[in-house]
């Protein structure tokens, strides 16, 4: 007999310690050639984490921030790390060696911030948040305190802002909208998307756009900015990742501790993984799709066996 069910539930899944106030986000660095990756965390407690992807095993904290951190993400080669704090400042750190290389200051809180999808030179970021103001930075321009780019359009607070092309922006939060931005056009806003909700997490895997806004989780192909998939849940989804593969889906709810794996296709439920103490407010999967990581309220990173068979410590 055959059974739908995801084989996460069959391992005991990995837990990181070492924050100590909830984890707002988490992020896979792409995979290197060794098979190796990275993982970083951001948490309330003001503290940014690497750690070694495929084993959980922390590598170092990033030190400087005076406030909780919203949002942490790798550049296209890993290079360089940036984060997104309430202290009114996005960092840029050297990613190997933990060394803050820039501060950017802002008016308000830094909900988001993320860079260019590939590694041009020079490189920019982008950053955004409570302000309802989108900057763009040069990081080679070096601390000038000074955005090559900013403007304003949002109509609430930006809790996600993505690359998608050297050109192309996207950015969502509390107005309900997905917002494309073309930096090449006067009027910078090309489509706004509204949405069944606001949004609290987006994330760009290969060429698609994975979108969870209330009960709703959406694909949208990045090339041509059209909806693939629209997934009404039962529930509410704070977060979600589809698999590389685009076999399955996991989900975090606001309103419990549960990690929920659904078929891609059908949207069927199939697993349930629980660990967790506190609701989960940011998921992903590995750029391998061997892993999902997790992070909650608890403060804990759980990583969950995401396919069968021996891998990093599960042997």
């Amino acid at each position: 007999m055959t059974t739908n069910v995801s084989p996460g539930s069959r391992y005991v899944p990995l837990t990181c310690t070492g924050h100590s106030r909830p984890v707002t986000h988490l992020s896979f660095s792409p995979l290197f050639e060794d098979g190796s990756y990275l993982m970083i965390s951001a948490c309330k407690d003001g503290a940014p984490m690497l750690r070694d992807g495929v084993t959980g095993d922390w590598i170092g904290t990033y030190t400087g921030h005076k406030g909780a951190v919203w949002a942490a993400n790798f550049s296209a080669d890993a290079a360089y790390s940036i984060t997104a704090s309430a202290d009114f400042t996005a960092k840029v750190w050297s990613t190997v060696s933990g060394s803050l290389l820039l501060s950017f200051p802002h008016e308000h809180i830094v909900r988001t911030a993320a860079f260019m999808p590939a590694r041009p030179e020079p490189l920019f970021a982008v950053t955004a948040g409570n302000e309802k103001k989108i900057r763009v930075w040069d990081i080679q321009a070096g601390e000038s305190n000074n955005p090559v780019m900013e403007w304003t359009g949002a109509k609430a607070t930006i809790r996600c802002a993505l690359w998608l092309d050297s050109s192309i922006l996207v950015t969502a939060g509390d107005d309900k909208n997905l917002n494309w931005w073309d930096l090449r056009t006067a009027e910078k806003l090309i489509e706004s998307v509204p949405l069944d909700g606001p949004v609290t997490q987006m994330e760009n895997r290969d060429g698609s756009l994975t979108v969870a806004a209330a009960s709703s989780i959406y694909l949208f192909d990045i090339s041509d900015r059209s909806q693939l998939k629209k997934e009404l849940l039962p529930y509410n989804a704070s977060t979600a990742s589809i698999h590389p593969k685009r076999t399955k889906f996991v989900t975090g709810c606001p309103d419990d501790t549960w990690v929920r794996v659904h078929d891609f296709e059908s949207g069927e439920l199939i697993d349930t993984l629980k660990g967790h103490h506190g609701p989960v407010h940011s998921i992903s999967y590995s750029p391998d799709g061997q892993i999902c990581a997790s992070g909650g309220e608890d403060g804990t990173i759980r990583l969950w066996r995401a396919e069968p068979g021996p891998y990093g410590l599960w042997r």
